[in-house]
């Protein structure tokens, strides 16, 4: 009853603070819609679903969720050589949209270990949108995944600065510091800081890390997180 209890105070607060996360339901399960009311993102997901159907892919992976940096990444498996992993980035999605799809792309996987990246396109959408917001909005996601799946390892990748989100960087990093202290307070839980290797030593990003919209990455972009990644996978 107390762990009921605190999963609900954590809901009420989540929703009371921030009106976009309020429109997820509570359970993060999916209904068929009708073709007039498709929520964001819902082919992507059925693109998904039909993979999988084809050919699912095995339990006990290392599972990629997120945004747009994951979805573009898209030969992510010749960069980590012995280890199995399932991509599903996903659209411009920010964590309300990856909430509202946990029962299609994290569940159904059994995964062994979960790894994220989301919050760029949270701060991004609009200016009334915090750092403490997209922190709640994580933990929303932390506690979800937790919840059916309490002994996988959970990793957050920082959210990375951009030449073309430059004027978001204060929020990024103070979200990326609520983050990282928040999962290391827990067990099963990394934080891996892509953002200060990004940055020249005069603390703006590297241009040449992106492609010409400056908000993707090159592969140049790619080989950071690879190595910074790595130590965290789990074998």
């Amino acid at each position: 009853m107390k762990k009921l209890s605190l999963c609900l105070t954590l809901l009420t607060l989540l929703i009371t603070s921030d009106p976009i996360a309020a429109q997820q339901p509570a359970d993060s399960s999916v209904h068929q819609p009708t073709l007039s009311h498709q929520p964001p993102f819902w082919n992507e997901i059925a693109d998904f679903k039909k993979q999988d159907s084809v050919q699912h892919p095995p339990s006990g992976a290392i599972l990629f969720i997120g945004s747009s940096s994951f979805r573009k990444w898209t030969n992510v498996q010749s960069y980590f050589p012995g280890y199995t992993i399932i991509n599903r980035g996903f659209g411009g999605s920010t964590f309300p949209d990856v909430i509202r799809y946990a029962s299609e792309i994290i569940f159904p996987y059994h995964p062994k270990q979960v790894v994220i990246y989301c919050g760029d396109n949270d701060l991004a959408v609009s200016d009334s949108v915090s750092a403490t917001m997209v922190y709640n909005r994580f933990v929303h996601l932390y506690e979800l995944i937790r919840s059916r799946l309490k002994s996988v390892d959970i990793v957050y990748v920082s959210i990375k600065p951009s030449p073309s989100r430059q004027k978001l960087m204060p929020r990024m990093e103070a979200a990326n510091d609520m983050i990282r202290d928040f999962m290391a307070k827990h067990s099963h839980a990394a934080f891996v800081d892509v953002y200060h290797p990004m940055l020249t030593a005069q603390g703006q990003p590297i241009d040449s890390l992106f492609v010409s919209d400056k908000l993707h990455m090159n592969d140049k972009g790619y080989k950071i997180w690879q190595q910074t990644l790595l130590p965290y996978l789990d074998k």
